[in-house]
């Protein structure tokens, strides 16, 4: 087989029989070639979703597809937003990933009911081209950690003066500047309106498709994918150091599907079940603890909680509630070990319930342990404490088992005489005998004394027992 290369990088395989075939049929062969070469030439526009809250599965997805888009030579990405916000942190390495890539990507919010709130307004403001479908809207990007926090008491001929008029602390303050100038200087960077920008920000201002067109918050409107690669086809896009014109007629739209990964990072990037995992981690481990030697309980406890803690690596966990739920599952294991009657287990409880609604760093509701979560492992720890109590108080009424007193008034069977040296078989161990009569096996005798490692006897006349 040979290969030709026309208007393409890649090279395509003829096969030896078309050598065969006649002069005449070459103009057309030549012309098929040339229509496949071609059409192997058009590079295809990418579809990726950024659907729902903004975490670390949601930013591998995005990335990941961007990078595979600049590998296969793309003509265009377009990010389909959806999002109601999401973590700091999965956001600006989905930006970074934007400004650093060599194709032009495409901000679009859509279909109609979506929006781009929050953490989706900086993504779209760092896309190349920002779009809108009808219905939609984008902004409330004021960072949702010091939301709702207590305005901080300002004099009156400070009121409105840059930071003074910002709410919260100096740390709060802080994080709300840095977000400010990190928007803005996306806008700068795309010709959007920074003013804006600074509101959605500062005040959580929100804007629908058509107000954010007319103030220049977003480059167009388009209801829906093919009216949107129309209107961008043969429009010029800074990319880098170059403009490139975009070339989108008769391109295909290629869907960047969710592959396992993501899935897998999603679900395990849950806050609701790393928390699970980290629980299940500590009690396997408690439990190969207490009775090694099992093993299953072990493997199952280091696997899961080493997936929590690297759920909990890109999560905004707060140490402190981890601390505490260590805590109070400390002090539970050690009311079943070294009873206390309730304090350690109650304190326990206490700090277990409180650490766990203290876990997740931020106010995000798609990142809050749900209550019922805590509630059924807080009550079935308390189950488990109430248990072991129960045996405690039970143990705490039953007679003394310990030493060799608990063998007064027992009544045994004679096994063995020698040399006129009786012995008996009592709680599994093998007793000499002492007893004021003649015994002979079978006899059963009554323990009256201890002398010694002897025990001291009578014969309990009339009863013989066959063994």
């Amino acid at each position: 087989m040979s290969t030709c290369s026309l208007y393409s990088n890649t090279p395509i395989l003829i096969p030896m029989k078309f050598r065969r075939y006649p002069v005449k049929t070459l103009p057309a062969l030549f012309l098929a070639l040339l229509t496949l070469c071609a059409a192997q030439s058009r590079a295809d526009v990418w579809l990726i979703d950024v659907h729902g809250a903004i975490g670390p599965a949601t930013a591998d997805h995005m990335v990941r597809g961007l990078e595979q888009a600049q590998a296969a030579d793309a003509e265009l990405v377009i990010l389909r937003i959806d999002t109601p916000g999401g973590l700091d942190l999965a956001m600006r390495e989905m930006v970074q990933a934007i400004l650093k890539s060599q194709v032009p990507v495409v901000g679009y919010v859509a279909p109609s009911g979506a929006r781009a709130a929050s953490a989706g307004t900086y993504i779209l403001y760092a896309t190349h081209i920002a779009a809108m479908a009808p219905g939609t809207n984008l902004g409330a990007a004021t960072p949702v950690q010091i939301g709702g926090m207590p305005r901080i008491p300002v004099p009156a001929d400070q009121e409105g003066e840059g930071d003074t008029a910002a709410p919260g602390s100096a740390m709060e303050r802080k994080i709300v500047n840095d977000a400010v100038a990190y928007i803005q200087s996306l806008a700068q960077l795309r010709g959007r309106n920074a003013q804006w920008a600074e509101r959605a920000v500062r005040e959580g201002a929100s804007l629908s498709a058509e107000d954010a067109l007319q103030q220049d918050v977003i480059d167009l409107i388009a209801n829906s994918h093919s009216e949107l690669l129309a209107q961008l086809d043969g429009r010029e896009v800074e990319v880098g150091d170059t403009n490139r014109e975009l070339d989108l007629e008769g391109v295909a739209l290629h869907e960047h599907p969710v592959d396992w990964r993501s899935e897998f990072l999603g679900v395990i990037t849950d806050p609701n079940i790393a928390y699970v995992l980290m629980l299940v981690g500590l009690y396997g481990l408690i439990i190969e603890f207490y009775s090694p030697g099992v093993g299953l309980p072990g493997v199952v406890g280091g696997v899961c909680l080493l997936l929590a803690l690297y759920a909990f690596q890109v999560l905004p966990v707060s140490y402190s509630g981890l601390a505490l739920i260590a805590l109070g599952i400390g002090l539970m294991t050690s009311e079943a070990f070294t009873p206390s009657f309730g304090i350690l287990g109650l304190g326990g409880i206490v700090a277990f319930v409180v650490g766990s609604i203290m876990l997740m760093d931020t106010r995000l509701p798609a990142y809050q342990i749900a209550l019922p979560i805590i509630v059924a492992f807080a009550a079935a720890s308390v189950a488990v404490l109430v248990f072991a109590l129960g045996m405690l108080l039970r143990a705490r009424r039953q007679d003394v088992r310990t030493g060799i007193e608990h063998l007064l008034g027992s009544t045994a069977t004679v096994v063995s005489v020698n040399n006129g040296v009786a012995h008996v078989q009592l709680d599994g161990e093998l007793w000499e005998v002492a007893c004021s009569q003649a015994l002979q096996p079978r006899d059963t005798v009554k323990v009256n004394a201890l002398d010694g490692v002897t025990l001291q006897v009578s014969k309990e006349t009339g009863v013989n027992i066959d063994v």
